[in-house]
């Protein structure tokens, strides 16, 4: 078992190596998180009206980068453990928008500071997890909402995947440390007091969660 250091040296190594073609053609493995982006944005025009969004885990910001063609007055912040994903970010340019090197298990920013907080195929890089539902909670705003994204599958896919895949994968310096069933992001949920609104597996093994601070 690594420790939380190492998972997450393993993850800013990886993501260094892979920050400048991250959203190009030759982006490999990397290009399925794209399919998510779509629904992730249908969730956030659900929500309405929002001032401030937290992408956690924001990499190169392509979800940041299609929000502001879609919302372009409202504040945007993105932090990732990776600097060379936020150096690549801070190209861009973007306009009313804070790009930050940081950990999402201990979130920089004070309590009751956005509207929205996203998360897209990062949170299985978290040795620590529930410090990360935790620290969503307390920078949501109250009714603030988390919109999750990630991997799962069933009890025999998680078996595989975390008993045998996963630590092949940190052999090969990937940082990856658990893919959670439903079962367990409810838990995490109810531990840091975010209110499961929607919680399910959807097709390509997908989990997509909408949680809210409740007030």
């Amino acid at each position: 078992m690594l420790t939380s250091e190492k998972y997450k040296e393993l993850t800013i190594k990886e993501f260094d190596k892979a920050a400048e073609k991250y959203e190009g053609n030759e982006a490999g493995v990397y290009k399925i998180c794209r399919y998510d982006y779509p629904y992730m944005l249908e969730e956030i025009e659900k929500y309405g009206e929002f001032e401030t969004l937290l992408d956690a885990g924001c990499g190169t910001a392509p979800m940041i980068s299609l929000l502001k063609e879609k919302y372009p007055n409202k504040k945007y912040t993105g932090i990732d453990l990776s600097p060379k994903m936020i150096e690549q970010a801070k190209k861009k340019n973007l306009e009313n928008t804070e790009f930050i090197v940081g950990d999402c298990e201990n979130l920089p920013f004070q309590d009751n500071s956005f509207d929205i907080v996203i998360n897209s195929h990062s949170f299985h890089h978290y040795p620590n997890v529930q410090d990360f539902f935790n620290e969503v909670y307390r920078v949501l705003k109250p009714n603030g909402k988390l919109i999750l994204r990630d991997h799962t599958g069933n009890k025999l896919v998680q078996l595989f995947f975390n008993k045998f895949e996963l630590p092949i994968a940190n052999k090969f310096g990937k940082g990856d440390v658990k893919l959670y069933s439903e079962e367990e992001v409810r838990e995490l949920c109810q531990k840091s007091n975010l209110y499961v609104e929607t919680l399910e597996q959807r097709k390509h093994h997908r989990l997509h969660l909408v949680a809210v601070k409740k007030i």
